[in-house]
Formats: C-alpha cells, sequence, structure tokens
C-alpha cells in the first residue's frame, strides 16, 4: 500500500500550514471535533460524522458538503489517524479526494499542516481552467481558513488575556 507524504504534496493538492501558539494537544482536539469544522474551514458548508455517538477514529465516516468540485455531499473515511498528530481522510469513492490534517508540536507551539487534494477532469485545458478558478479561490479559502483556525485555538476566555498583547 502506498505511503502519503504529508510533507510533499502532490502538484495538483492545496497545502498550507499555520504556526498557533497552544499545545497541539489543543489544536488537534479542534480538529477532531468534525461538526465544527465550517466555522474555521470556509469552503465546507457542513460535516458531520456518519455515527455522531462514536469518537473519531480510524475508519470513521464523514459527510461533507462543500465547495470542492464533485457530488454535493460526498463521504469520506478516516484512513490515517494518530492521536494527537494526523487525521487524514479519503473519499469513500474516489481515492484522489484527501483531505489530510497534522499537529506537529514545537515546544509550547503548535504547527497545523492541512493539505486538500481532489481530481480534476478534462485533461490539461480542464486542469488549467480548475487552477486559474476554483483552485486559486480555494487556496486563499485555505489560507484564511488557517488564520481562523489559529485564532480559535489561541484565544483565551480571561478578560486579562485580550489586553496581554497590548
Amino acid at each position: 500500500m502506498p505511503s502519503v507524504s504529508l510533507d510533499r504534496p502532490s502538484p495538483r493538492a492545496l497545502h498550507r500550514s499555520q504556526d498557533v501558539a497552544s499545545p497541539a494537544r489543543t489544536a488537534f482536539d479542534l480538529v477532531c471535533e468534525v461538526e465544527k469544522w465550517p466555522v474555521w474551514l470556509s469552503f465546507m458548508r457542513s460535516a458531520q460524522r456518519v455515527e455522531p455517538g462514536e469518537p473519531i477514529a480510524l475508519g470513521s465516516e464523514v459527510a461533507i458538503r462543500s465547495n470542492l468540485p464533485g457530488e454535493d455531499e460526498e463521504l469520506f473515511e478516516v484512513d490515517r489517524f494518530i492521536p494527537g498528530h494526523v487525521l487524514s481522510l479519503v473519499g469513500a469513492y474516489s481515492v484522489r479526494r484527501r483531505i489530510d490534517i497534522r499537529i506537529e508540536q514545537k515546544s509550547a507551539r503548535s504547527k497545523l499542516v492541512v493539505r486538500v487534494d481532489y481530481p480534476t477532469y478534462g485533461g490539461v485545458l480542464g486542469a488549467l481552467i480548475d487552477r486559474l478558478t476554483r483552485r486559486r479561490k480555494l487556496d486563499i479559502a485555505l489560507n484564511d481558513s488557517l488564520i481562523h483556525f489559529k485564532g480559535l485555538c489561541e484565544f483565551d476566555q480571561s478578560p486579562d488575556a485580550i489586553l496581554d498583547d497590548f
């Protein structure tokens, strides 16, 4: 079985990373709250686990509605799961559809790495049109989403934390 490397994404994959000033456990807990993905992943309209009472684990299924090309609702399956570090989903009907999320611990800080891969159809011309239109918008949305994720992870409820930067 081929291994997927998050360090070297395919040329057609969207790949972004963001440093977060919070422990990896805090960031990964937010990643595992699948139903909250549309809050910080702006290109997702909805995400929910098929078995809502079960914790996310290897083999869990997630139904996603997004702005990615394809069907209105896609079914994904968790194919790699390392608690606290990696959550990787593959399309249930197309292994070329992937969403890989990795959290790296860096002392008190962590790094979020997200890779989104989806197939383009129509040959070279279809890939070029996709790269100039939809993929560019999704790349910008993914970048903005990781900045939003950073804010959600770093937000502290205490009133003094808001004034710490001043």
